[in-house]
């Protein structure tokens, strides 16, 4: 080592850390004489065959690992049912030529060896994405103020949530007279009953007595995430303002397993809770909605990093197969935009860096398209200096150097692992990872700073960090590289999937106990801060639409609010109330995990109007429609996409209604209301000046002209129309635009 750096142990071949999400672990060697194709095995795939005990961090199980399986994504290119069988695997699903199966672990290297299978791939649980503190949206303001149109509920639409943590007796999930109660599935994925069921893991309820009876998901006493983004994408308010984006849609929920929920699952299952089940949940609800006739539009609120290694290649093309007509996928940007995430070393620049914090663990990927150098420094008395040339990495076996190093008399763990891009073959990348053993800080001053630095003239460089965070340092003001981007999370990072980030409205909330809680400062309706910025790591645009996500109050859990009193949650409760002897609340949050089921609420009202609406049809409304909070930006971007959904726009585009030049592309403040053959017009103040009133068909044609008198707050006039019409309101400033109305057949 160079420049007082002290070696303790010099182990290339014994010691191997992989990055495992936003953890290091150490695994042993692979035996030699049972060599897996690792190109065609995921990261955690290759852990496992590496006899791993368990491939979740800190977790032992003490079941024999051929008793094991994990649920992963396989591609064969040809005879899949004699593979399967041969190799002792169940197929869980079959979307074209991917399958979705439960795999023995001990089979991993065998099916990987087999001509015929192309590819092998499973990761880890994600994370949810909404942060635990937030401020006040009213639903029906959720669009710039823009008004839902009475004639859209969502009616007629499956709007599906796969999250944790549901109460399934809010009232906010029946209809508004209580009668309907709109929850028609639900999955626990980590149910402990299990008797009968024919599903992979856990069990589902197909009735409203088992629901109800059930309450909760199974960690509805921990978590209430889903509760309240299944409210704002689909709940009838109950007896408040708080209406969800499509309150009359049919709901289908999915619970499935995140990383906090260990404590539900039996050691031996962990493997079964990977991406590949995450899958499962998506087909669930598509093929609910497919056996009632029906359209659907699923949002999911959470979200892992993306990566270099290629944990994902299997998950985008299966989630392309599973949208189409009528199927459609909204995913959380991620809450990332605040935090230094990515930073460049151009070709000719000598060098770039950053100075890393962590707990134990930090670490992060550097990418490039020729050799360069790696400079560790640990601040001290005297520098340890670790300098390190990628071709020296790439030349070890298995392309990995591991150590464990002394720094500033710290043991630490060090490695950089090669491999080849799976976006671009031309280009390398180097997980580089600290471990400080025995646990405690990195980075910090009861340790040791320490930066890491791409030198070299020669390459184009890239970091993106993991569990590290960047920071500046006296030590060093030249190492201070570092922007908000390149922090999409996956699944929304898939080509196929909307990806929704957030914007930002009010800055806080008057509890219910009077206290005035603040968050999340910003200027109206441009991007939060939180909010996750693009590129995707292979260089596409994302976010692709923005939707508030600060300060929404959506339904919190009666069991949350039981099992946990006094939490920092419901600090951010505005009310709380009595509902069949249970006390439930309406409760502020922020995060992109806020506006995803809004942009999925909003679509399902499209789906109402187009029910074979694909992804693509809908990301063309999204382009023509958007509203553009930073007009100094062109659009897409990857702070904003195309701009904010307005659900008002995108309705009369997707009703074809744009293009009628007699039509507001915005709606009317006015309340208007049909019933037997009249046309109701209500005034929140007397009109200040005549109206003039023009009723449309949705192909143009003009079906009458009405001209009102001011001074009166409402009207009703006599039409002789069928289906749904446009009405078209000018005269009075105050008052004018259009609303889309629904005339009875």
């Amino acid at each position: 080592m160079k420049h007082h750096m002290i070696r303790t142990i010099h182990t290339h071949l014994a010691i191997l850390l992989l990055l495992f999400a936003a953890q290091g672990l150490w695994c042993p060697p692979m035996q030699a004489q049972q060599q897996a194709c690792k190109g065609k095995l995921s990261p955690m795939l290759r852990r496992l065959v590496r006899g791993q005990q368990t491939a979740m961090p800190g977790v032992r199980s003490t079941t024999p690992k051929k008793e094991r399986e994990v649920c992963a994504l396989m591609k064969v290119s040809c005879q899949p049912d004699e593979v399967l069988a041969q190799y002792g695997c169940r197929e869980l699903a079959r979307i074209g030529d991917i399958s979705i199966t439960s795999i023995p672990i001990g089979q991993i290297v065998s099916l990987s060896r087999d001509d015929r299978v192309v590819r092998i791939e499973a990761e880890p649980r994600g994370r949810t994405l909404c942060d635990s503190m937030a401020c006040h949206l009213n639903a029906q303001h959720a669009y710039a103020g823009t008004e839902l149109p009475q004639a859209f509920t969502g009616k007629g639409v499956v709007m599906g949530i796969m999250d944790i943590g549901f109460d399934l007796t809010h009232p906010t999930f029946y209809d508004t007279t209580l009668s309907d109660y709109r929850i028609r599935r639900f999955w626990d994925m980590l149910a402990a009953d299990t008797t009968g069921s024919q599903l992979y893991v856990g069990r589902d309820y197909t009735t409203r007595d088992e629901m109800l009876a059930l309450g909760h998901s199974r960690d509805g006493r921990r978590f209430w995430h889903g509760t309240g983004t299944l409210s704002i994408a689909a709940g009838s308010g109950y007896r408040s303002v708080y209406r969800g984006m499509a309150p009359e849609s049919d709901i289908c929920i999915v619970a499935n397993a995140v990383g906090d929920d260990l404590e539900f699952i039996d050691p031996a299952d962990l493997e079964k809770y990977t991406y590949a089940t995450d899958a499962l949940g998506f087909k669930y609800i598509f093929d609910y909605a497919d056996s009632v006739g029906k359209p659907c539009v699923i949002s999911f609120s959470e979200g892992s990093s993306q990566d270099f290694m290629g944990y994902d290649l299997l998950y985008y093309e299966l989630i392309d197969k599973l949208v189409g007509p009528g199927h459609i996928i909204v995913s959380a940007a991620g809450n990332r935009g605040g935090e230094k995430f990515w930073f460049e070393k151009p070709a000719g620049q000598p060098s770039a860096g950053t100075f890393l914090t962590g707990y134990n663990v930090v670490d992060g990927t550097l990418k490039a398209d020729a050799p360069f150098g790696i400079r560790l420094v640990a601040y001290g008395e005297h520098n340890d200096t670790l300098a390190i040339d990628t071709r020296q990495v790439v030349s070890l076996p298995d392309s990995l150097w591991a150590d464990t190093l002394t720094l500033q008399g710290i043991d630490v763990a060090v490695s950089i692992d090669a491999y080849t891009s799976c976006y671009a073959g031309g280009e390398t990348c180097y997980d580089v990872a600290m471990e400080r053993l025995g646990g405690g800080m990195l980075g910090t001053d009861d340790s040791f700073h320490v930066s890491l630095e791409m030198v070299g003239h020669e390459a184009n460089a890239e970091f993106w960090r993991y569990s590290a965070t960047l920071t500046e340092n006296d030590l060093n003001p030249q190492l201070s590289s570092g922007e908000p981007t390149h922090s999409i999370m996956s699944p929304a990072s898939s080509p196929s999937v909307i990806c929704v980030g957030g914007t930002y409205y009010r800055k806080g909330i008057d509890n219910y106990k009077g206290l005035w809680m603040e968050h999340e400062k910003g200027d109206r309706a441009r991007r939060m801060t939180m909010s996750s910025m693009g590129p995707t790591m292979d260089g596409r645009t994302k976010p692709d639409v923005m939707a508030p996500g600060a300060n929404i109050i959506q339904a919190c859990s009666s069991y949350f609010l039981e099992s946990n009193p006094g939490s920092w949650d419901d600090e951010w409760s505005v009310e709380h109330f009595d509902f069949e002897g249970r006390t439930y609340a309406w409760t502020a949050t922020s995060g992109t995990s806020s506006a995803s089921p809004a942009v999925g609420g909003a679509i399902a009202l499209w789906l109402q109007a187009n029910p074979r609406l694909t992804p693509d049809d809908v990301m063309g409304v999204i382009e023509r429609t958007s509203s553009h909070p930073d007009p100094s930006l062109s659009y897409p971007n990857n702070e904003y996409g195309y701009g904010q959904i307005d659900v008002y726009r995108g309705l009369l585009d997707v009703l074809g209604a744009v293009g009628i030049d007699d039509i507001s592309s915005t709606p009317t403040i006015m309340q208007i209301s049909t019933a037997k053959g009249q046309l109701r017009l209500g005034c929140p103040q007397p009109a200040g000046h005549p109206l003039r009133l023009r009723l449309y068909t949705l192909s143009g044609k003009k079906m009458g002209e009405w001209h009102l008198p001011a001074g009166q707050q409402s009207y009703s006039v006599n039409v002789a129309s069928r289906g749904i019409g446009i009405v078209q309101i000018d005269g009075d400033p105050h008052y004018q635009g259009s609303q889309i109305v629904r005339f009875e057949r």
